[in-house]
């Protein structure tokens, strides 16, 4: 078998909106036929993936009817059955239905939020019956155009209110789930509220039940806004917040772009990989990798699974190429932790005593200056384990 082959065991999973995607755009109709959500869970299956993942309407029509809904949620649980495949997570589509055109949680109109809310609700409990851990909230449309529409505070406690009220929904219902809030800065709104991981992770201190809530951060969102996704992940994951991830590719300054895991900067696909996986003896995330992109519009059936197979392929690629990195004798040299028994300890844990003791040391700012850290050396060595010549 090829080692840089998918298998359940790397927990690998994929949206049925990602696999079914169409490959409709603004400016064109779809060039693919819709894809069964059992057929998706078969060949994803078929594919060496882990995982399917959804939103609400991608497997039950919005307002289908209480038979129609169970006798869907049946068929596709068989089909999870057949295949081997679970749901590790699921949310709600709070974005597409003309309602939620000024927002879901956010509404100026209360009908609107409740509706919200409702839709939301129920859609837990499907998650939970499939077998979700995780409910992702991404909030397409909670955002504006017209910026004088409402204080952006209230949008911010409107939004608090109702993580509260469906935390609370969860905890009587005694599920075993976590949420996990996903930032975007725009886009389908022209501003978002709540634009990056670390807005995030700031609103989550203010809820009523923090230790149920953390974050999905996804790549084409933080790069569509020049940021270092590396870091955000690393932010959350220092925080103990990385509940979910979202891995795609994304150029800088474009739309969202949803592209195959690792097609675009691969440069930070692999230091993303290094830090997930813990190769440089961090801890490693242990949740779901799950990627949220879709084929090129160019492609047809066969040219999906292709796309699928790529994306895990490629993580499984960088993966091995960052356990050698870190592996490499000189890379460890460069990077390793420069210690100095005398002035550790005065670093962290403020007393008197080590402020006296700091001001005392022998510090020659002009000498500590002068010395090269060899990163032009550590960056080449890195570009050389990714092109694959050490």
């Amino acid at each position: 078998m090829d080692p840089f082959d998918p298998t359940p065991d790397d927990r690998f999973s994929f949206g049925l909106w990602t696999v079914g995607n169409t490959g409709r755009d603004p400016f064109g109709e779809a060039v693919r036929a819709p894809l069964a959500p059992t057929r998706a869970v078969a060949k994803l299956a078929e594919c060496g993936a882990w995982g399917v993942n959804l939103h609400d309407n991608d497997l039950v029509p919005f307002g289908a009817s209480a038979g129609e809904r169970d006798r869907i949620v049946r068929e596709f649980k068989a089909a999870l059955a057949e295949h081997g495949m679970c749901v590790p997570m699921a949310t709600t589509n709070l974005f597409s239905h003309p309602i939620f055109k000024d927002g879901a949680f956010s509404s100026n109109d209360p009908k609107v939020r409740a509706f919200a809310l409702r839709k939301t609700i129920d859609a837990i409990d499907l998650g939970v019956e499939l077998g979700a851990r995780i409910y992702v909230f991404w909030g397409g449309r909670e955002g504006t155009e017209a910026d004088a529409c409402r204080d952006p505070r209230t949008a911010v406690s409107r939004t608090r209110d109702a993580m509260d009220f469906l935390c609370e929904y969860v905890r009587e219902q005694r599920y075993d789930l976590k949420f996990a809030l996903e930032a975007k800065p725009n886009e389908p709104r022209s501003d978002i509220y709540f634009p990056t991981t670390g807005h995030m992770l700031h609103f989550i201190s203010t809820l009523a039940h923090p230790e149920m809530v953390g974050v999905n951060p996804e790549v084409a969102h933080e790069t569509m806004a020049g940021l270092s996704f590396t870091h955000g992940v690393a932010q959350a994951m220092e925080a103990g917040k990385l509940f979910h991830i979202d891995l795609n590719a994304q150029r800088i300054g474009r739309y969202d772009q949803d592209l195959r895991f690792g097609s675009e900067d691969v440069r930070q696909a692999f230091l993303l990989v290094r830090l997930l996986e813990g190769t440089m003896g961090t801890p490693r995330y242990e949740g779901p990798r799950h990627f949220d992109a879709h084929a090129y519009r160019t492609e047809d059936d066969a040219g999906v699974w292709d796309f699928a197979r790529g994306c895990m392929r490629t993580y499984k690629i960088l993966k091995a190429r960052a356990q050698a990195f870190d592996a490499d004798p000189e890379v460890k040299a460069l990077v390793a932790d420069q210690k100095d028994a005398a002035i550790d300890p005065l670093l962290a844990g403020y007393t008197r005593e080590k402020v006296a003791k700091l001001r005392a040391l022998p510090l020659d700012p002009a000498a500590i200056a002068s010395r090269g850290l060899g990163y032009e050396r550590l960056d080449q060595l890195m570009m050389e384990h990714l092109l694959g010549v050490r």
